[in-house]
C-alpha cells in the first residue's frame, strides 16, 4: 500500500532520526578510546602545573628534580624509573603523591593496562588527604577509561556535578554526559548539552569543534543557541551569552 505524503514524511524523519543516532554512537565508538588515551597521556604535565601551583613549598630541591625529571620522562613516552614512581607515589607530600600518581596511571594507559590505570584514579577519587581538584581530575579519569563498560545512567549520575558550564571539567564531563545521554536514547538532552559544550570558550576547541559537529547532527543551532544545564543533570534552552 503507497505511503500518504504525510505518512512518508514521518517516515522519513524516523530513517533520519534512526542515522543520526547511529552516527553518534558510532563516532564515540570508533574514537572514544583514543580520545580518552589522547587526554590521559598529557596527565603528567597536567599533574606538574598542579603541583607547581597548589604544593610547590615545602619538599627540597632534590626531590622536586626528581619529579621534574620523572615527568618529563613520561611526557615524552618514555619509560621512567617505577620504583622512583613507586616511591614518590606513597610519599606523605599530598602534592609528589598525586603527581606520581598521574604519571603512573599514563605509563599504564600507554601500556594498555587499563584496569591498572583505573585502579590509580579510583585511589586518586577516594584519597582524602589530596586537593580537591586532584580527587576530581581522579574521578573524571576513571570515568573515562570506564565509559565504555557503564551504564550511562551511572555515568550521568557520577558526572552531574561537573556537567554544567563554568565548571573546571565542563569540557570532558559535559562531552561523556552527552554521549550517555544519547546511548539512552534522549537526543532531547543530549543535543542541548553538546550545543553548551561548543559555545563555552574555556572548553578545549577539540571538545568544541566535535560537539559543535554534534550539535548539528541533532538539530541544534550550536552558534546562535544559548543553553543552560538543567538541575536534573540535563540541559535546557535558556537566554543570554
Amino acid at each position: 500500500m503507497a505511503l500518504t505524503p504525510q505518512s512518508n514524511e514521518a517516515f522519513l524523519r524516523e530513517v533520519d532520526d534512526a542515522v543520526r543516532q547511529d552516527q553518534l554512537l558510532g563516532f564515540w565508538k570508533r574514537y572514544g578510546r583514543w580520545i580518552a588515551i589522547l587526554v590521559v597521556a598529557g596527565l603528567a604535565a597536567f599533574g606538574g602545573w598542579l603541583y607547581w601551583n597548589h604544593h610547590s613549598a615545602g619538599k627540597s630541591g632534590e626531590t622536586a628534580e626528581e619529579m621534574q625529571g620523572l615527568l618529563e620522562v613520561v611526557a615524552a613516552g618514555g619509560a621512567p624509573d617505577m620504583k622512583k614512581l613507586d616511591a614518590l607515589a606513597k610519599d606523605g607530600q599530598p602534592g609528589y603523591r598525586a603527581t606520581a600518581m598521574l604519571a603512573k596511571a599514563a605509563v599504564a594507559v600507554k601500556k594498555n593496562d587499563t584496569k591498572g590505570a583505573i585502579a590509580i584514579f579510583k585511589g586518586m577519587a577516594a584519597d582524602s588527604s589530596l586537593a580537591k581538584p586532584y580527587r576530581d581530575l581522579g574521578l573524571i579519569r576513571q570515568t573515562a577509561l570506564e565509559f565504555d563498560s557503564m551504564k550511562p545512567q551511572d555515568v550521568v549520575d557520577r558526572l552531574k556535578p561537573f556537567a554544567a558550564a563554568g565548571d573546571p571539567w565542563f569540557g570532558s564531563a559535559g562531552e561523556m554526559t552527552a554521549v550517555a545521554y544519547m546511548k539512552m536514547r534522549k537526543p532531547d538532552l543530549a543535543g542541548p548539552l553538546f550545543a553548551a559544550l561548543a559555545k563555552d570558550a574555556q572548553v578545549p576547541e577539540t571538545v568544541r569543534s566535535r560537539a559543535r559537529q554534534m550539535a548539528g547532527l541533532l538539530g541544534v543551532d550550536a552558534v546562535d543557541a544559548t543553553v543552560g544545564i538543567g538541575e536534573d543533570g540535563g540541559a535546557n534552552a535558556t537566554s543570554g551569552g
